[in-house]
């Protein structure tokens, strides 16, 4: 196994009124689970590498048995603060889904509230492998410097065991075999990369991206960045394969709770992202029922 160093994750814009404002914002960002390292958690992974040569371009979702899946969905809406509702649903993975996952640290929670950004505070992207086994595309998971493609189960699987909240995005059409492999193929030579830490702290300064300049700014770079943040991420390898329109798209300046509620209080964002449109509105994501019923009993005590 392979164990990933200890890193940092994404938050979003914050202009500080005051020296205590800002120091409180940039301790809540650098220990989120979007832009700080957390040493009471590490992430293991026995994902082998894959080579992106032969990909299997059939969805998990084709002609998959109803009676199973990897994992639950229950009833899909754009409040996170929501219990679940069921009856849940196995979930079939598809290559172009968006999940997003909650941080439970506060101080992190704090810096996201400071910063103007609310939960989810982390994204990611379902592609399948060439083996055919469904992957997540993510850039910081579980608190790391890196960019990495993870097994679907044991990824989300950990997220759960953390504590966190998990809500996926269903595309409403399928993608094609040839828009599967383009959003593989570009997953696979994004893995490896850097987190892109240092353009997270600048989004703390007058130099960010997300700002009434955001129609200039944070556009696409097609692949050829070697750092990104979880979002930036997702969108850029969405717009790699042909789902998103990239003079209505700013991958630099979009957040996940852009992505979770499809509409943003950055003008130029909340005017132009299209992710309402071809994905469906957020479900909770469980691995088993059993685990579901248990967060709802929780969820009621608390």
């Amino acid at each position: 196994m392979k164990v990933d160093v200890i890193g940092m994750k994404l938050k979003p814009t914050l202009a500080p009124r005051n020296l205590s404002f800002f120091v409180a914002a940039v301790v809540g960002i650098l220990m989120s689970s979007c832009a700080g390292p957390s040493p009471s958690r590490s992430f293991q992974s026995s994902l082998p590498p894959v080579p992106a040569n032969s990909i299997r371009l059939t969805s998990l979702s084709e002609n998959a048995n109803e009676d199973s899946g990897t994992g639950y969905l229950y009833q899909a809406n754009f409040d996170p603060d929501t219990p679940l509702q069921g009856p849940p649903k196995p979930y079939h993975p598809q290559p172009g889904d968006i999940f997003l996952s909650t941080d439970q640290l506060w101080i992190a929670r704090l810096g996201h509230k400071l910063a103007g950004a609310s939960s989810p505070h982390h994204s990611g992207l379902v592609i399948i492998l060439p083996d055919g086994r469904p992957a997540t595309l993510e850039s910081g998971p579980h608190d790391t410097l890196f960019v990495r493609v993870l097994d679907f189960r044991e990824n989300l699987g950990q997220y759960l065991d953390e504590g966190e909240s998990i809500w996926i995005r269903r595309r409403k059409t399928p993608l094609t075999p040839e828009q599967s492999q383009l959003l593989t193929d570009f997953a696979l030579r994004q893995d490896g990369k850097l987190f892109a830490w240092g353009r997270v702290i600048g989004q703390l300064t007058p130099f960010r991206s997300r700002g009434p300049w955001t129609e200039w700014v944070g556009g696409p770079h097609g692949g050829d960045r070697v750092s990104y943040f979880c979002s930036e991420l997702a969108l850029e390898t969405l717009l790699a394969a042909g789902l998103l329109d990239p003079s209505r798209t700013r991958p630099a300046a979009t957040y996940p709770c852009d992505l979770f509620y499809g509409r943003s209080n950055n003008a130029f964002i909340n005017d132009h992202l299209d992710i309402n449109a071809g994905w469906e509105p957020p479900a909770r994501w469980m691995l088993t029922p059993q685990s579901a019923e248990i967060s709802t009993r929780l969820a009621a005590t608390r």
